[in-house]
């Protein structure tokens, strides 16, 4: 048997290991340190599975959409984590993860580098349903932890409710329920403190 397949997989398996080093601005929810990149993708993993119903797609691509969350930040591996709110590290963002998708994804067999490819590049264009679900789940969950640590990073980094509202709005493209949820929740973080106007 010609192994060469199963070692690209393989390669690709030991390379994607990182992203459990690449830390994120997100505290947990009990505030005790910032989580890694990998336990966001489960964390979205579960919220997809949990949280479908609210899908504003009836007949949403379930699966298309665990592909999606589980594999949509492992180019932070070599572009790092980018925080949403800043905006100078934002600015060559695109640039650095296309590289980067480049590098990653061409480890794996061409099938299979293709198809995570798309996933990735339909993740970010957010045309689908299925892509707009997995986008709105992307920033409802960093919401909920900033929300469960009384706005913490939000305050350690001069956060602006408008930044926030704008950052999630998306969210009501591929759920208007969560986001309504959202908006709600941001508004009750602005009443409390955690949040400044």
């Amino acid at each position: 048997m010609d192994f060469e397949r199963l070692q690209k997989q393989i390669a690709f398996v030991v390379e994607i290991d990182k992203l459990k080093g690449i830390t994120r601005q997100t505290l947990l929810t009990d505030g005790s340190r910032h989580e890694d990149s990998a336990e966001h993708s489960w964390h979205l993993a579960v919220m997809a599975l949990l949280l479908s119903e609210y899908a504003d797609e009836k007949d949403i691509d379930l699966f298309g959409v665990l592909k999606m969350v589980l594999i949509h930040d492992l180019v932070e591996i070599d572009a790092g984590d980018t925080y949403c709110y800043d905006e100078k590290a934002n600015g060559d963002k695109a640039e650095r993860e296309e590289k980067a998708a480049e590098r990653i994804f061409g480890l794996l067999p061409e099938d299979q580098s293709k198809e995570f490819r798309l996933l990735w590049e339909e993740f970010e264009a957010r045309k689908t349903p299925a892509a707009r679900y997995a986008a709105a789940l992307d920033r409802l969950q960093p919401l909920l932890n900033n929300n469960a640590t009384k706005g913490r990073m939000w305050q350690e980094h001069r956060v602006k409710s408008r930044q926030v509202f704008e950052r999630n709005r998306p969210m009501e493209e591929g759920s208007s329920v969560l986001w309504e949820y959202a908006a709600k929740m941001i508004r009750e973080a602005i009443e409390k403190g955690w949040l400044s106007a």
